[in-house]
């Protein structure tokens, strides 16, 4: 069990790269919505002692 590949993402941005940081937001955002729900935590049914 692991994370989905696309959810995690590393990047390299100056705090002078403001443009950039708004960038690489956006198309993070934008790549983990495309790929919906996480299903390898999502719960399906609560367990009942």
């Amino acid at each position: 069990m692991g994370i989905e590949p696309g959810r995690l993402h590393f990047s390299w941005i100056s705090s002078a790269e403001s443009t950039k940081f708004v960038d690489v937001v956006n198309d993070v955002t934008a790549g983990v919505k495309a790929l919906g729900p996480n299903k390898t935590f999502l719960k399906t049914e609560a367990k009942v002692a």
